[in-house]
């Protein structure tokens, strides 16, 4: 399954695109058929790299209908083991400010109708999911952010919606009250299917906003996806110098843990 050109990879989304413009498109056939865009490989802060477009390189994915399942395939049979997640998201908390980043260690998710196993029969695997992020590529992320000057949260619960509208006020609220921090569209079912094919994975949030129920300002105007975009563009230099400085400290061995939670060799059912 797996070519052995890049040992890391990159999913990214909205204003992650510059990461990759030295990078060559790869075709990749995958049996869930193509991925969101031809991951891009090369050498990116020193190290073997593939990159992902998650939406697709014009954004023509809504996080529904991402072709998830190809996306990580496509990354594995690059070879790659350690799988970097950079996602835009919305504060839960008054204490995530704008601008914030968050590692994130635990996730709630509260999506539906999502393809979010490569094991549909006749083959099982449960794979074990309590800590969905490596704890090992956790640690670094975070060293690697304080390294950059950044305000960053070690550890944080994302809530994974749908999509592709935004929250209403109850529900962001709500979220919140639940024990929250950040709310995305995207870590599931990134998440786990990189723990099904044993891969090292770790989400990065930039808070681009304040959700809508935070603090219960009911009179505070509610996101657009056009200032999402506009705050990812005026963070991009401090996201490029995380993810640079974190693909240089990712450790060359993919720690046991992870590839440990990997299933069995795969017969993938495409129908």
């Amino acid at each position: 399954m797996t070519g052995g050109e890049a040992q890391i990879g990159i999913l990214g989304g909205s204003g992650f695109y510059s990461l990759a413009e030295e990078l060559r498109p790869v075709e990749i056939d995958t049996p869930y058929g193509p991925p969101s865009a031809a991951p891009r490989i090369g050498r990116f802060a020193g190290r073997d790299v593939a990159f992902l477009a998650r939406h697709g390189e014009n954004h023509e994915y809504p996080a529904h209908r991402v072709p998830y399942r190809a996306n990580l395939w496509a990354l594995r049979a690059a070879g790659v083991e350690t799988v970097l997640a950079p996602f835009s998201c919305g504060s839960l908390q008054p204490h995530i400010a704008p601008g914030d980043f968050v590692v994130c260690d635990q996730i709630v998710d509260r999506t539906h109708g999502r393809r979010q196993t490569f094991y549909d029969g006749p083959h099982t695997h449960h794979v074990t999911f309590a800590d969905p992020y490596c704890p090992a590529l956790r640690r670094t992320a975070v060293a690697a952010a304080r390294d950059e000057g950044i305000s960053v949260h070690d550890g944080g619960t994302v809530v994974v919606i749908e999509g592709p509208r935004f929250s209403t006020r109850a529900e962001s609220a709500w979220f919140g009250a639940l024990g929250g921090d950040v709310v995305n569209m995207t870590q599931v079912p990134e998440a786990p299917l990189a723990a099904e094919l044993g891969m090292c994975f770790a989400g990065i949030a930039l808070v681009t906003d304040y959700d809508a129920g935070v603090a219960g300002d009911a009179g505070a105007e509610p996101v657009t996806h056009e200032q999402v975009l506009a705050v990812f563009q005026e963070n991009l230099t401090r996201v490029r110098s995380l993810i640079g400085r974190l693909i240089s400290d990712v450790p060359a061995a993919r720690p046991a843990c992870c590839g440990d939670r990997a299933g069995p060799p795969l017969s993938p059912d495409t129908s």
